[in-house]
């Protein structure tokens, strides 16, 4: 008798997890944006915006107002998916335009000719990104996640800086993950060649983003400027299609994965929400601050910490009297790459 009360459980037990799916969906994707702000006049830069997160992120800001670039890779999807916004929220301000994370020089067209176009930029929102990619590095040498991930964005944010400041208040938006908790920044190997793990390397970059946020935050305080850095949530996305095992953990618990949609809500919240400015530089999950892994590593390699990154934007951001003081202080922000000065022979990253 026990025996065929269980085997019915388990026949049964399928069917009970498809009825409690809704339940349980709701319940992992709790945070919801509530802001009723709208965006008339505003401009706003999202990458990644041809599919998935980028894409309900994109929609939502266009349908509050706002002139929407989309900045994609792929130019032709992407002119598919403004018509698509633009037929859905009746804004015909929604553009496309090229923009190719892996490749410096496409990011630095995207920004020559934004910044030719555009008057203001209100909101840009660090949206793209790649994942368990097999090893393979970018057109200038990085390896794909540091290079995609955070070096793509590190420099695309720099080169809109002064553009994002001269239309204050705005809002930086960095998508990150619950995968920062397994991340380091190893100096000695940032290109991968000596050892990689296609997960740890996604880890890493999302770290990356993490402290890239919170170094931004302190360096703007009182520009009018204000960064966060947010994890989605578990999405149903392109994200994984580098990854057969992901593919199919992602088929099997797709009931329980978050929607695109849902997974843009604190993206959304943290462009959007009114009084947000005092907790510049936070991480945020579902909609609320979360807590963030203290980077405790001893980094033996400070002057490589501080000139990596900035190799890629170039020695003009940052004044040389700033990265002094910058190595004198040590924090756990110090580990990812922020204070401009050109030292390409220490920072283990090729001339641009």
């Amino acid at each position: 008798m026990v025996e065929l009360l269980l085997l019915l459980l388990l026949l049964l037990l399928p069917f009970l997890l498809y009825m409690a799916a809704p339940q349980i969906r709701k319940m992992l994707s709790s945070g919801v944006c509530t802001s009723t702000v709208q965006l008339p006049g505003k401009v706003v830069v999202v990458t990644g915006a041809n599919t998935g997160i980028g894409k309900e992120t994109a929609k939502e800001l266009a349908q509050r107002g706002a002139r929407v670039y989309l900045a994609c890779r792929d130019v032709e999807k992407g002119e598919l998916v403004a018509k698509e916004i633009q037929t859905t929220t009746g804004n015909q301000q929604v553009l496309v335009r090229k923009l190719d994370l892996s490749d410096t020089k496409s990011i630095r067209a995207f920004a020559k000719g934004f910044l030719a176009e555009e008057k203001h930029l209100h909101i840009l929102i660090n949206n793209a990104g790649v994942m368990m990619c097999p090893y393979s590095k970018t057109a200038d040498g990085f390896e794909m996640h540091i290079g995609v991930n955070h070096l793509g964005h590190f420099l695309l944010t720099h080169l809109l800086l002064e553009k994002l400041k001269e239309s204050a208040p705005s809002r930086i938006v960095n998508v990150s993950s619950l995968a920062h908790h397994l991340g380091r920044i190893h100096f000695h190997n940032l290109q991968g060649e000596k050892f990689y793990n296609a997960g740890l390397a996604y880890c890493h970059s999302k770290l990356a983003n993490i402290l890239f946020t919170q170094e931004l935050a302190r360096r703007l305080k009182g520009s009018g400027v204000t960064t966060y850095s947010v994890h989605p949530g578990t999405v149903q996305s392109e994200l994984v299609r580098h990854s057969s095992f992901m593919r199919w953990m992602w088929w099997l618990f797709s009931f329980f994965i978050k929607t695109p949609q849902q997974g843009a809500q604190t993206s959304l919240h943290c462009a959007l929400t009114e009084g947000l400015e005092i907790l510049s530089g936070n991480h945020f999950s579902d909609c609320h601050v979360t807590w963030v892994l203290p980077n405790k590593l001893v980094m033996r390699h400070s002057k490589a910490a501080v000139t990596s990154s900035c190799d890629l934007a170039g020695p003009h951001q940052w004044t040389k009297q700033a990265v002094a003081s910058w190595t004198q202080e040590k924090t756990a922000a110090d580990y990812t790459v922020t204070s401009c000065q050109s030292d390409s022979s220490s920072s283990g990253f090729p001339n641009l």
